[in-house]
């Protein structure tokens, strides 16, 4: 698939051979050069047609992906920019629901510049329609994943595109709300990237067009397969024994050589595709990874910390993991492992107490079963934020604290000497923890 195919080129190439019927959609009639009576208007329509051999700028129906059926939703740039006007808002919300009607995925395949100027604000207000349509399938619990194509920009890419769950892009396709002719002059046209949105966490991944079908598929499998049973905490993956004391727990955690997030994550999926970004212009790779994975042949959701202090990106984009996991049915798998949040000048300006506060109330509010792996240090709130109340376990070379021993022994007065004391003080300890009703218990092979 490359970004300028027609609609109908892009749907054969994603869908299973014979399996895409093209819904029904309403027939709205209008006056002359439509509803602003634009003169013109009427023979740039015929004109499109003629080119495309299509009436409207979007082609809807059902197929098949790798085994999904899901409404698929394809732009045909070829007609007027696969702008939007009123004839595509009805064939939208036709689709729309449909889907829902039928508990269907929805798959837009987005190609779009936006609004059609021929018809003024009417055109502009199906992006209300879309929006409208996208928040009651939202509702309904049935995952929309988008696919970028070049270009994607305007109000395509601010309801379709960016309001999906999930948003997968081409490579180099232009994806911005500003179109190249609108937006300034001296802008960087790198920032209007597929590439750019995903720096940006505005994208969850850059697809070649030849794995497409594929990761899409994956998607489709994933989301839709959600159970109301709690995951199981993994097992663990290195030390077995107990810690003797606080400071020992605190070695084993800090160890270069314990097992982090990747190798729990694998250990525990046979398969799994990542999320990326909070949505707001962060991303934070090396200290929270979340998506969704297979595990024993359901779908599990995962967030898991890395070892390193978690950034307010991080925080938001596991809340973010956490409602859609909570909006499919699909339970939450967390692991802990972070000695605490950022607390650099940067992060205080990215609002990381704000963030914090955000992954609590995802957590606390999510109905649908999470379950808690603490697989290193849990340093503070910065660590509690993602641990499930109530069905948190810990491996044996871990340790959950307040503040970290060196830190506490400071704010008491104490000197480096007694930092080994204030840890077993602190009772902090995987068994500790257990005695002290925290954890549900220890992790065992």
């Amino acid at each position: 698939m490359t970004e300028r195919l027609a609609a109908r080129q892009v749907v054969a190439l994603l869908t299973e051979p014979g399996s895409f019927t093209e819904l029904p959609h309403p027939q709205r009639r209008s006056g002359p050069d439509g509803p602003l009576a634009w003169q013109g208007y009427d023979a740039l329509r015929a004109r499109a047609v003629e080119r495309t051999g299509e009436e409207e700028s979007v082609v809807c129906g059902t197929g098949t992906v790798e085994g999904t059926r899901a409404v698929l939703i394809a732009f045909e740039f070829g007609f007027l920019g696969g702008s939007l006007g009123e004839r595509t808002g009805d064939r939208l919300e036709a689709a729309y629901t449909y889907a829902r009607a039928r508990r269907l995925p929805v798959v837009p395949l987005v190609a779009t510049g936006g609004s059609r100027m021929q018809e003024g604000m009417l055109a502009l207000t199906q992006l209300q329609r879309v929006a409208r349509q996208s928040a009651l399938t939202r509702e309904a619990g049935l995952p929309q994943i988008a696919v970028l194509r070049d270009p994607t920009t305007g109000g395509g890419w601010a309801t379709l595109g960016a309001g999906a769950d999930v948003i997968l892009a081409l490579p180099d396709a232009q994806v911005g709300f500003a179109g190249s002719r609108v937006r300034p002059p001296d802008a960087d046209p790198t920032a209007y990237t597929a590439q750019a949105q995903l720096a940006a966490g505005a994208v969850d991944a850059v697809v070649r067009p030849g794995e497409v079908r594929g990761a899409l598929g994956w998607w489709l499998r994933l989301l839709t397969a959600g159970s109301t049973r709690p995951a199981p905490p993994p097992r663990p993956l290195a030390a077995t024994d107990l810690p003797a004391t606080g400071w020992d727990a605190v070695r084993r955690a800090r160890s270069p050589r314990r097992p982090r997030a990747q190798a729990y994550l694998s250990a525990y999926f046979a398969h799994r595709v990542a999320i990326g970004g909070d949505r707001c212009g962060g991303t934070d790779p090396e200290g929270m990874l979340c998506g969704f994975g297979e595990h024993e042949g359901r779908t599990v959701a995962y967030a898991a910390q890395t070892g390193t202090a978690t950034r307010p990106a991080g925080y938001r984009t596991a809340a973010r993991l956490i409602r859609l996991a909570d909006r499919l049915g699909i339970p939450v798998l967390t692991l802990v492992d972070t000695p605490g949040a950022a607390n650099d000048a940067e992060a205080e300006r990215q609002g990381v107490g704000a963030a914090i506060a955000d992954l609590f109330g995802a957590v606390a509010s999510a109905r649908t079963p999470i379950t808690t792996l603490l697989i290193g240090e849990g340093g503070s709130g910065g660590a509690l934020a993602l641990a499930a109340p109530g069905n948190t376990w810990a491996t044996p070379d871990s340790y959950f604290s307040v503040i970290a021993p060196e830190p506490a022994a400071a704010i008491l007065k104490r000197g480096p000497e007694e930092v080994e004391a204030t840890a077993n003080q602190l009772r902090i300890r995987p068994q500790d923890l257990m005695e002290l009703g925290l954890i549900r218990g220890v992790v065992e092979r």
